[in-house]
């Protein structure tokens, strides 16, 4: 479960995450820390190195797992993520957005060991609010947490 301290909040007139159904949809996650502050700012290709860049789509994915988990009903659990889009602001020139996505995706894994990669679309932009290098949003399954299950 996500810790009071990490669950994020948001920058504006929306929710993090929201249940509908049987899935647990984010709003798109900036790398920022508990305080609500960015990390880093700037492009890939620019400002930004692809290893800030992949430490930013960790640390923006951990906050979406995070929201996502602090919307599940009590009783129930992160199955599986589904489904991944992680934007990247980045140079006209730069090409490696699937590098910086590798970062998200590994991050899943890990804190979801034994799970199916999610499907996943890298996507350049030219900008992301407040001058984020990146943005990540996923989709999820969720399902009864089993007796005795650790939280996540």
């Amino acid at each position: 479960m996500a810790r009071p301290d990490e669950t994020p909040t948001p920058a504006g007139s929306y929710r993090v995450a929201r249940v509908v159904g049987d899935l647990v949809l984010t709003a798109g996650m900036t790398p920022r820390g508990v305080d609500g502050a960015l990390l880093a700012t700037g492009r890939l290709g620019e400002a930004v190195s692809d290893a800030e860049g992949g430490r930013m789509a960790a640390l923006a994915t951990e906050r979406a797992l995070d929201a996502a988990v602090s919307a599940l009903p009590p009783g129930r659990i992160l199955d599986e993520v589904v489904s991944l889009t992680v934007f990247v602001a980045a140079t006209s020139d730069y090409t490696t957005h699937s590098r910086i996505a590798d970062a998200a995706s590994t991050t899943i894994i890990e804190r979801m060991p034994g799970s199916a990669l999610p499907v996943r679309a890298a996507v350049g932009v030219a900008s992301l609010p407040g001058g984020a290098p990146v943005e990540v949003q996923l989709t999820a399954l969720h399902r009864q947490s089993p007796a005795g299950a650790p939280a996540q």
